[in-house]
């Protein structure tokens, strides 16, 4: 049993990260009612955790790999502890926010070092097990998020999703610090600071720029001024690293079909699998007047199809050919989707959701672990840091973009639902209130015999915008796999070399070389 105990380790992290994504979202509007800020302020609450960690997370890896995984991950431990307290206790909206980043600070270092540790701890088949086991709990935290806020916001106080972080975190670090162990080798260069500097802020600009782009529209110019700061920023990092001798990424990473692979892989399967669960969570509540319990409940077809898949099929998965595992799970992450879509439509309330949650369970619980191991297996084992950066990096992204990306497409259909019918504020405005959670506004701002008919088209135009997301989640799933399966199919040629060269199974996985 005691062999399981890094495995614990890196799961609690990992548990605690992923789940304080989502854990947010349904305590919102206690939050606002508490400290008397306006709902988009505390959206920042959500914005600012996720801006952190997505642009930290692969300066982070890189710093781990010199100043060693373990220490890096105690590290982010204590700093998400120590934030998560500064959170609980926040007498105000603006130190709340601050907190949220710092959180994301910690969390960017406990993300970039959960693959790392599980390659130093396990070998052969219980690196299969243990990437099952912890993708597992990858894949139903941030379906479990909503569930535990709704709980504790209801039963006890918003700060509590904050404050329970504070004993998993004692535990994690007392564990860490007992039972971890970093790979055999570290980099004994220099923190690559101009590399670091220059891909966290193209990150933090193009994160930005998605989360403006889904408040303010595509049509904004800040949102193209930011996307087009990153551009130039990615341009120059590039630059920066190709003349490095010791540069925070390999470039020449992205010569390899496989790599770029698993970067894809990552950024699509986090839009297809969960970007749209926002938008199914806005219509739960402020539309069908779920309470945030009911809501986040509904999204326990996928924990537990996601949870069961990776722990009891992890080992056997792990010694497959990771294209197909990969190519299939993103396929069914896009076939759920596409079920949903075709369930939910004209009067359909939450039991539609049911069927497509759990296809996209089985998804999300064959991808999550083998994109892991599949990034540990494509570089040297000092530089497992970085790859497990670059990898949550495009995750993140991913999330970002989704929201943003879907946010456009859920407006733009219930807009078009909305057109022609008598719409106090017009339809423009009334579908981004619908899409923002205001419905109940919406209905108080206008004369109580106008209430009804305004009731009923925002009930259509929130099912007809939450269906076009799920279609849209739903094709981008499928062109995940397609693209995945492409990039990642063996060469048979290498494939043979590495074979007859393999007379043993070492301790780090044997991936078919597409270079």
């Amino acid at each position: 049993m005691r062999k399981w105990l890094p495995l614990l380790t890196v799961c609690l992290g990992t548990f605690m990260l992923l789940i304080d994504v989502t854990i947010v979202n349904v305590a919102l509007p206690s939050m606002v009612d508490d400290l008397h800020a306006s709902f988009g302020a505390l959206q920042w609450v959500i914005d600012a955790y996720a801006l952190a960690l997505a642009a930290l997370v692969l300066g982070a890896g890189s710093i781990a790999d010199i100043v060693g995984h373990r220490r890096a991950y105690v590290a982010g431990l204590v700093v998400f502890a120590l934030s998560s307290l500064m959170c609980g206790l926040a007498p105000n909206d603006g130190l709340l926010v601050a907190a949220r980043a710092v959180q994301g600070i910690g969390a960017a270092a406990m993300f970039a070092t959960n693959f790392p540790l599980l390659n130093a701890s396990y070998t052969g088949r219980d690196r299969g097990a243990a990437y099952g086991i912890w993708g597992a709990v990858a894949g139903a935290s941030s379906a479990i998020g909503p569930i535990v806020g709704g709980v504790l916001t209801e039963y006890i106080s918003w700060r509590w999703i904050f404050f329970v972080n504070l004993p998993v975190s004692a535990v994690a670090v007392v564990l860490a610090l007992t039972v971890l162990t970093d790979a055999r080798a570290q980099l004994r260069v220099r923190v690559d600071v101009p590399g670091i500097v220059s891909f966290t802020a193209a990150a933090a600009a193009a994160t930005y720029a998605l989360i403006r782009a889904n408040d303010d529209g595509w049509s904004d110019a800040g949102v193209w001024l930011l996307l087009g700061g990153t551009v130039v920023l990615l341009a120059a990092f590039a630059a920066l690293e190709a003349h490095s001798s010791h540069p925070m990424f390999e470039l020449s990473l992205l010569r390899n079909r496989s790599f770029v692979g698993v970067l894809v892989a990552g950024l699509l399967m986090t839009f297809a699998a969960f970007s749209a669960f926002t938008y199914t969570s806005i219509w739960l509540q402020s539309v069908l007047r779920m309470s945030p319990l009911e809501a986040g409940l509904t999204g326990i077809p996928l924990s537990i199809t996601a949870f069961f898949v990776s722990a009891l099929l992890g080992r056997i998965l792990h010694e497959r050919r990771p294209d197909l595992v990969i190519g299939s799970g993103l396929a069914f992450i896009g076939v759920g989707g596409l079920v949903v879509a075709l369930l939910v439509h004209g009067s359909a309330s939450w039991p539609a959701l049911i069927p497509g949650f759990a296809i996209i369970g089985i998804g999300v619980g064959m991808t999550t672990p083998m994109l892991g191991s599949v990034s540990m297996s494509l570089v040297p084992v000092q530089r497992t840091g970085m790859a497990a950066g670059a990898v949550n990096t495009m995750r993140q992204l991913g999330f970002a973009f989704g929201i943003a990306a879907l946010g456009s497409v859920f407006v733009a259909r219930a807009q078009d639902t909305l057109a022609g019918k008598p719409i106090p504020a017009g339809s423009g405005p009334a579908a981004h209130a619908i899409a923002g959670g205001q419905t109940p506004g919406l209905l108080n701002a206008v004369p109580p015999d106008a209430r009804p008919a305004l009731d009923t088209a925002a009930h259509a135009a929130a099912v007809s915008g939450v269906q076009a997301t799920f279609a849209v989640a739903g094709a981008v799933g499928v062109l995940a796999a397609i693209l995945v399966l492409i990039l990642m199919r063996p060469v048979r040629a290498a494939a043979s070399t590495e074979a007859a060269g393999a007379g043993r199974t070492d301790e780090r996985e044997t991936v078919p070389s597409t270079t």
